[in-house]
């Protein structure tokens, strides 16, 4: 078994990209950019080489890049699944690009979300961190949640082979199971830790509570929770305070609201029923969409202001919250992952966020973030 490796982030240089999303599917590649404006290049070539460095940022003890890849929408759940070779690409070209964290679960696919990252990400195993979950029971039709010890193990062990790995980065428990105490669930990723096979435990979608009760068993590394401009719920339920209090990093999942702050996705999007989560969400209807456009117009608004595009500023402004937040856009197209990427040459200053702080503070958001069902496994222990 391979000792506990703790590998850096590789600092891998791309060029800035700073237009908007309509402006990027327009442009053609140019060495390694983009198309752009006299402005843009206007810098020195040593100032955009300091500009364009991936930093680290530390969750718990686990160094990884300020941004991650989240790799559910390239297998599923987004749609149909992209080509493999599309996924592996994509996934290959964000670690080149300095990204050292990547996101992926069991539940994903099922299984081939891991099948495609471990592919991926096997010739360069040893530059980065792979994070995936277990939690739900997927090995019958009475499906639910599974986070029984012995359950947990067993998931271990497919996931290393799934992955083509001897360790798991960081091992979250998906969703909080009421049925099993947290103490139960801690002590068996302790375990797991003990025997090499994983390096690190993380919480998704847990409570305040929930997460100091796993903490006091086994040091918890990470939170996951849906954390974006539009969903503002771990400022207000205790749980960015509670990471900031006990050392923990928080990882935001949809990022840029699922798609929605992309300011691509209208009333006329059409997400089709059987491949795409969304459809079933309250916040995804047709009428919801049309009642949110003031979201995505005043997005729209400050990111041409800032040179930027509203997905880049969704990233931005997460980065700018906390240090030890980590944000995980995810996404099956290059010309997308190169602007998410961009976001980490955006400086917000505080003028800036106060500005989007009172302008979205001014408005509703219309819809749930997820459905009924989904919201029922969603941990909200007080």
């Amino acid at each position: 078994m391979r000792k506990n490796k703790q590998p850096t982030g590789s600092n891998i240089q791309y060029h800035r990209v700073l237009s908007r999303r309509d402006f990027l599917a327009n442009t053609t590649l140019l060495g390694a950019g983009f198309a752009a404006g006299p402005s843009l290049w206007a810098a020195s070539s040593d100032q955009r080489k300091a500009i364009n460095k991936m930093k680290a940022r530390k969750l718990g003890q686990l160094e990884v890049s300020e941004l991650g890849l989240g790799c559910m929408s390239i297998s599923a759940n987004y749609g149909a699944p992209a080509p493999r070779d599309q996924g592996i690409k994509v996934i290959r070209a964000a670690h080149e690009k300095g990204v050292t964290l990547f996101d992926t679960a069991e539940v994903y696919g099922p299984y081939t979300s891991e099948e495609l990252v471990g592919e991926a990400l096997a010739p360069i195993r040893d530059k980065v961190h792979i994070a995936t979950k277990f939690g739900f029971n997927l090995e019958d039709a009475s499906g639910g949640l599974n986070s029984r010890p012995e359950h947990i193990k067993k998931v271990a062990e497919a996931s290393l082979k799934r992955l083509r790995t001897d360790r798991i980065d960081l091992f979250y428990q998906h969703r909080v199971d009421p049925k099993v105490p947290i103490e139960e669930v801690a002590a068996a990723v302790k375990d797991l830790i003990k025997e090499g096979k994983v390096l690190h435990f993380g919480l998704s979608e847990a409570s305040a509570k929930t997460i100091r009760r796993a903490h006091a068993v086994q040091p918890v590394t990470a939170v996951q929770t849906e954390y974006s401009l539009m969903e503002r719920g771990p400022e207000k339920n205790g749980v960015l305070a509670t990471c900031g209090e006990l050392g923990i990093g928080f990882v935001p999942w949809g990022p840029i609201g699922m798609g929605y702050l992309t300011g691509k996705i209208d009333a006329r999007t059409q997400l089709d029923a059987k491949t795409d989560l969304r459809s079933g969400f309250d916040r995804f209807s047709p009428e919801n969409l049309v009642a949110n456009t003031p979201i995505v117009e005043e997005l729209k608004r400050f990111a041409e202001k800032k040179n930027a595009t509203p997905a880049q500023i969704s990233l931005a402004w997460l980065l700018a919250q906390k240090q030890f937040i980590v944000p995980i856009p995810g996404t099956r197209n290059i010309d997308h992952l190169n602007e998410n990427l961009g976001a980490i040459n955006i400086q917000l200053t505080p003028d800036d966020l106060r500005e989007l702080d009172s302008a979205f503070s001014k408005i509703k958001v219309q819809g749930g973030r997820m459905n009924e069902e989904q919201m029922k496994v969603v941990d909200q222990t007080e």
